[in-house]
């Protein structure tokens, strides 16, 4: 009896300590250490389809894949086991461009889709992409000789403004020995419409 009120008197200092309820704490020791074959199979492959998805695999893609497998799963089960096992998906983030409060201009197409040119130097392009870069967005602007389609200028910055397009093409200009008479092409991007930009190709045409 004596026994009894100690390991009682144990167990209550304990779950005090720790906060945790005495309800909790009996669940917990009457709780099944049985070992089910059919949920470690579950959990085997619910790793598997994870790895190899290089952790970027939800609870969702996780059981449609399990299924095709030949292994029935739903995605509730997914998602407790995967909870379970301290399985995240880490997903990357969708993109959206950043707002910008540079002035638009309107420019004219003087190529006109006129692709095909002669010589190198006599038209260049100009365009910019966004490339996940461990745990964000960066945006890469290029700088293309249309004649030998390769890129001769690249730069990137994770902002998509006008000092990310003119160190592309100020490194194109250096890299061609500062040819006169290029033609640039572009869309009609803020990064390549702003006064900024437009002033810098202007201080390079020669």
């Amino acid at each position: 009896m004596i026994e009894q009120l100690k390991e009682s008197y144990a167990v209550n200092l304990l779950c005090q300590t720790f906060e945790v309820h005495r309800s909790s704490y009996k669940y917990w020791v009457k709780r099944s250490t049985a070992i089910h074959p059919e949920r470690l199979k579950e959990i085997a492959v619910i790793k598997s389809i994870y790895h190899e998805s290089k952790g970027s695999a939800g609870a969702r893609t996780i059981a449609s894949i399990a299924i095709e497998r030949g292994t029935a799963l739903s995605r509730y089960r997914a998602r407790g086991l995967m909870k379970r096992c301290q399985l995240v998906s880490c997903q990357q983030a969708k993109h959206a461009y950043k707002k910008t409060k540079q002035e638009h201009l309107a420019i004219p197409n003087h190529l006109n889709r006129e692709f095909d040119v002669a010589t190198p130097n006599q038209v260049w392009c100009g365009d910019v992409t966004y490339i996940w870069v461990g745990k964000r967005w960066a945006y890469l602007a290029i700088v293309m000789d249309l004649f030998s389609r390769k890129p001769i200028g690249w730069a990137m910055s994770f902002s998509p403004d006008s000092q990310l397009t003119k160190d592309a093409l100020a490194m194109a200009f250096e890299s061609r020995g500062r040819p006169k008479e290029v033609m640039f092409h572009s869309d009609q991007g803020c990064h390549y419409t702003s006064q900024p930009f437009q002033q810098f190709v202007a201080a390079h045409d020669n």
